[in-house]
């Protein structure tokens, strides 16, 4: 089986996430009004918002809160300046926001659910403060790609 390159010049970045929601109108405040996305067009089934160069897609799916899946450790983090960290953990928590667990991770992080149960989390610190964590406090069985 051929080897798989992720630095081929095929993939650049992330482009967008799309979240199936049960709820438009709902999701538009808690994205827009709560989070702070920039809302950019909505329609019958769907909106697009973004928050700087990131953008997401909300699209109407009466089945989206069934299909959620709570047993995984898959989510999607946003970042947030950490000087505004706490402002907004504050605010969520305020607002009943479900927090799916407790953080256990360097840096600051709140990990919080969606109103349609997706896995959310805010996180105020980058990569590179992850990877001198890390080299710090190697994991059993680390291996670095130099």
């Amino acid at each position: 089986m051929a080897s798989l390159m992720l630095n081929d010049g095929m993939i650049s970045g992330l482009s967008h996430i799309t979240f199936a929601v049960s709820d438009l109108e709902r999701s538009l405040r808690f994205y827009g009004g709560l989070l702070g996305f920039k809302p950019l067009v909505h329609w019958d089934k769907g909106a697009y918002l973004t928050a700087g160069d990131f953008w997401i897609g909300l699209t109407l799916d009466p089945a989206a809160s069934e299909a959620t899946n709570n047993s995984s450790y898959t989510h999607i983090a946003f970042a947030v300046p950490l000087e505004e960290f706490n402002a907004l953990r504050e605010k969520l928590l305020l607002l009943d926001a479900e927090e799916w667990q407790t953080n256990s991770s360097p840096g600051e992080s709140f990990y919080f659910l969606d109103p349609d149960g997706h896995k959310l989390e805010i996180h105020a610190r980058t990569l590179p403060d992850r990877l001198a964590w890390l080299r710090e406090n190697p994991k059993p069985g680390i291996r670095w790609v130099e």
